[in-house]
């Protein structure tokens, strides 16, 4: 009987921590974390959501995590994937970077910051995914700490894909040995295995696996873009948040199976390899080193990506889920040269024919000051500023569920140099100004509040508005107007590109019609 009563009584110990979510049951077994430092965040770092992608298992879909006996300790991030030396440039400062240690193949973790007090506890879902080009970041980047938008109320998780010629090598091997999975989108494949782990383990923590929000920014925008997209990814998540970038125009990032593929043989012939097997045996830090021009982006596979995204979208074969979307006002790239004025025009009668007279109206170019405007402009709209508006236009005109724009204008304090800048807007998105060493304002904290509480009420509820904010209306193609986000008080104003997006959308109609 005292046996009995023993085991009845470290059951229900068990329960009680449990329920605190000092130590939580997932899916292959008990993991304890840590608390911030007030006590009211729980935070669990590095859960492994899939086996390490090594040996046999490069360039293969992510496999299901080995379960564990007892209780793991997540209490540290894990290792980034695979990459260069993270090192600081322009206006990326060590906020936005890695740490430089460690970098690992085994990189397929995931974290989870929860003020929930029990797994009876229902909290909206953010699922964040980094950016870097495809080929650098990582989870443990100090600005995607989620102990703040935690405390407003959701369960926020960041994860880690693997990126670069680890995350993107396509080959005609790998496609025949794939059992109709073809290759290349490796990476696209660990994000849906973590959307997969979150809708299968996140109620635990005390979130909804029925309100889960996808959230990236730049390749992460990309990347929420294609999930929007993949069949592989319905159902596993209800809304989308896109930070500068998608996959909309003909001549973008995403790469046919067939030029993915010859990437693949090209890189393979570079490292001297005759097969598949001979590069799986070659150290991670020799492939990288060679992969310098490997081009890491997503690939129209016909399993992951069905099709471009152009088009699943304009047949309304997305995952139709409400959308919040935008670019930043200055986020364009320094020209590296300048051509004269006459140059700059006859390339401009060569590329875009019959409608360069439109193209130099709304990128003119007089004077080498002009020109170098124009090409930043350019820059911006091409590679973010109407990808977003396209996506926004194409989910208003093809889905059900509603699309929120907007426009990031803010300049943060002593960056007058770049502006409102790529990735410039994270810190006030996710609530982690604190991270950033600059001499904020009240009213960048001011702005803070307001992104951030947009932010989590898009995820709260698909709708972004809510007590104390400027109204936000949903993107009306009739309408283009988009929602300014700068210190003061926030305004639907119209869009300020309409000339340049016009041309773009012309530009790339005529792309499509001439394939």
């Amino acid at each position: 009987m005292k046996k009995i009563i023993l085991a009845l009584s470290i059951f229900a110990c068990n329960i009680q921590s449990n329920a605190q979510l000092d130590v939580v049951k997932t899916m292959n077994g008990l993991v304890s974390g840590t608390n911030n430092a007030t006590g009211d965040i729980k935070i669990f770092r590095g859960i492994p959501f899939a086996a390490p992608p090594v040996g046999d298992l490069r360039w293969k879909a992510p496999q299901r995590a080995a379960s564990w006996q007892g209780v793991k300790a997540c209490d540290a991030f894990s290792a980034s994937p695979m990459q260069n030396k993270p090192s600081p440039f322009m206006m990326y400062t060590a906020e936005y970077l890695i740490p430089e240690k460690p970098i690992s193949e085994d990189c397929l973790y995931l974290n989870v910051w929860t003020a929930a007090k029990s797994s009876k506890e229902k909290r909206p879902v953010i699922v964040w995914i980094y950016g870097g080009g495809f080929v650098s970041g990582g989870s443990a980047c100090a600005i995607y700490d989620g102990e703040q938008l935690a405390k407003k109320g959701v369960v926020f998780v960041s994860i880690n894909y693997r990126v670069g010629v680890f995350g993107f090598l396509a080959h005609p091997d790998l496609t025949k040995t794939s059992g109709g999975k073809s290759s290349g989108n490796f990476a696209l494949l660990d994000q849906v295995a973590a959307l997969q782990w979150v809708k299968e383990n996140i109620a635990a923590f005390g979130g909804d696996p029925g309100r889960i929000t996808i959230a990236g920014q730049s390749a992460g925008a990309f990347s929420v873009n294609a999930l929007m997209a993949s069949p592989l990814a319905k159902g596993l998540f209800q809304r989308a948040i896109a930070e500068s970038g998608g996959m909309f125009n003909v001549d973008g990032r995403a790469l046919s199976l067939q030029a993915a593929e010859d990437n693949g043989v090209k890189f393979m012939q570079s490292v001297h390899a005759t097969s598949i097997g001979e590069m799986r045996k070659m150290s991670a830090a020799d492939l990288q080193k060679a992969s310098g021009s490997f081009a890491a982006s997503p690939v129209i596979d016909g399993y992951v990506l069905p099709a471009s995204v152009y088009d699943i979208f304009s047949s309304a074969k997305q995952n139709d889920v409400p959308l919040l979307t935008g670019w930043n006002g200055d986020e364009g790239f320094p020209p590296q040269t300048v051509p004269t004025p006459e140059a700059y025009k006859t390339d401009a009668e060569k590329k875009y024919g019959s409608l360069a007279g439109e193209y130099l109206k709304a990128f003119p170019g007089s004077d080498e000051a002009e020109i170098k405007k124009s090409q930043f402009a350019y820059g911006r709209d091409n590679i973010f500023a109407w990808q977003n508006y396209t996506w926004a236009k194409m989910q208003s005109m093809h889905g059900k569920n509603k699309a929120y724009l907007y426009q990031f204008n803010h300049v943060a304090p002593a960056q007058e140099k770049w502006g409102a800048f790529h990735s410039s807007e994270i810190c006030y998105a996710l609530h982690t100004l604190h991270t950033w060493q600059l001499p904020f304002t009240d009213e960048d904290h001011m702005l803070e509040e307001v992104m951030s509480s947009y932010w989590v009420n898009f995820a709260t509820t698909g709708n972004p508005n809510g007590k104390g904010l400027s109204n936000w209306e949903a993107f009306d193609p009739n309408q283009t107007q988009v929602m300014l986000l700068n210190t003061g008080k926030q305004s639907m104003q119209l869009i300020a590109a309409r000339a340049e997006l016009n041309f773009m959308d012309k530009y790339q109609d005529m792309l499509r019609k001439s394939k």
